[in-house]
């Protein structure tokens, strides 16, 4: 199989958008055959979607672990993956096999991590409004850490532990940094609906209260300032912003939640795990933070992003002549909708012919009654490409499943992980029953 060497490595700048797609935007495991088809571990792409329908969420699970390890390589074991990301049974046995800690966002995310044996110990319990069900449900299973987000919170947990029991638990500052990037992901700025202020004194109050508390024990402290962050000083100004507040606490445990930027697009850049971990832990030991600290990392898009395409198949093709040509996929923003929350930019090519030039502008967007509803905006294909092809959206493995949606009563697509040894199915298809399922009348 020949896989291109070239084509896999990041060009220093933009390439020109007709140029093929960039194969270091595909799966680690990728190859492409003398015929032009894409494989990932061995497997014809094209083969599975005939197998498993489209559209099809394919993860290279191989690359999943590869990156895990190289997190731990810089980290050590105070990794969590984030789950908002991305999560299944099986991805969660995946993180619990490779020794990372799971952080989860909702009695869903919990219940999910815990039918897949996830050891309770290793859990984050985060949620800017828990509910007392959900509370009660980290308590009862375990849960290694429950990060403090309000004041309502502190009175929830305290009113439900018995007495003479406690639970180990962060608090989540909201330090006033305000990170380069999409304003519907920054979370660290002063008007965030997460956490304790530090500027409005609120963060101070918090941790006075917990100080105070026989039943919530606090060992440490949580930030995140947002996602898609491609601006290394803005994980620093997070360290510099929190230090001062950090070494008078008392508590030993930092966690700077996640947020490393991942490329979508050709030339977009590209940030390595030790970039990040030498400019947290730098900016660390210069703002004065003790060398005992635990300091901790949540990422989830950095993870699974890049290790998932995204596979549509064709069903129309409209020409407006000298406006537009829309290219219709059997999918679209119930999958992805992250092009219509954000605007995000992706790729897109032709499956079975990956080294064509894309010689031909369209615009992607789905079956779902809106116009809203694109997934490539002003983006290229063959000039070959027909109904009945199958094409596919690189870098998909964060927030596209994990986001889904029913809208027009469309079906959440299958999942397949792929590595050196085969492939299996790991969430199957929503059919018209599961979608009937929840009717009562």
């Amino acid at each position: 199989m020949n896989e291109s060497e070239g084509l896999f490595s990041s060009p220093a700048e933009k390439a020109d958008p007709s140029d093929p797609i960039p194969l270091y935007l595909l799966p680690q495991g990728s190859g492409v055959d003398r015929d032009g088809a894409l494989w990932i571990r061995g497997q014809k792409v094209s083969d599975l979607v005939d197998e498993f329908g489209s559209p099809l969420f394919i993860y290279d699970e191989d690359q999943i672990r590869s990156r895990a390890r190289e997190l731990k390589e810089h980290f050590g074991n105070d990794v969590a993956y984030a789950s908002k990301a991305f999560l299944c049974k099986a991805m969660a046995k995946l993180v619990a096999e490779e020794g990372l800690h799971i952080d989860v966002a909702s009695g869903g995310e919990l219940s999910v991590a815990l039918s897949a044996d996830f050891p309770p110990d290793r859990i984050v319990m985060h949620g800017n409004n828990k509910s007392v069900a959900e509370l009660e449900l980290a308590v009862s299973a375990g849960v290694g850490r429950i990060v403090i987000d309000s004041f309502d919170e502190i009175d929830r947990l305290e009113e439900l532990l018995p007495p003479d029991s406690h639970v180990k638990v962060w608090i989540r500052v909201t330090p006033g940094v305000e990170a380069h990037t999409h304003e519907f992901v920054m979370t660290g700025q002063d008007d965030s609906k997460f956490g304790f202020g530090l500027l409005s004194g609120d963060a101070k109050l918090a941790l006075d209260r917990l100080r105070l508390s026989s039943k919530l024990e606090l060992v440490g402290m949580h930030a995140h300032i947002g996602s898609q962050i491609f601006s290394l000083d803005s994980f620093v100004k997070e360290v510099e912003v929190l230090a001062p507040f950090f070494s008078s606490s008392g508590v030993e445990e930092l966690n700077f939640g996640g947020g490393l930027g991942i490329p979508y697009m050709a030339g977009e850049p590209v940030l390595g795990f030790a970039d990040w971990a030498w400019a947290l832990k730098e900016s660390a030991r210069a703002a004065g933070i003790p060398s005992s600290a635990r300091i901790m990392v949540e990422p989830g898009r950095s993870l699974v992003g890049p290790a998932a395409i995204t596979v549509y198949e064709v069903g129309t093709i409209k020409r407006i002549q000298g406006i537009r040509t829309y290219v219709s996929v059997d999918g679209g923003m119930s999958d992805n909708p992250r092009p219509v929350l954000y605007d995000s930019g992706y790729e897109t090519f032709l499956v079975d012919d990956v080294l064509a030039r894309r010689d031909w502008q369209v615009t992607v967007v789905g079956k779902h009654c809106e116009s809203g509803d694109i997934l490539v905006r002003d983006g290229h294909l063959p000039s070959s490409t027909m109904v009945g092809d199958y094409i596919a959206t690189p870098v998909t493995g964060a927030y596209g499943y994990s986001m889904a949606s029913n809208y027009n009563k469309v079906g959440r697509p299958a999942v397949v992980f792929v590595n050196s040894h085969g492939y299996r199915l790991v969430l199957r298809r929503e059919t018209i029953s599961d979608l009937l399922s929840l009717d009562v009348s």
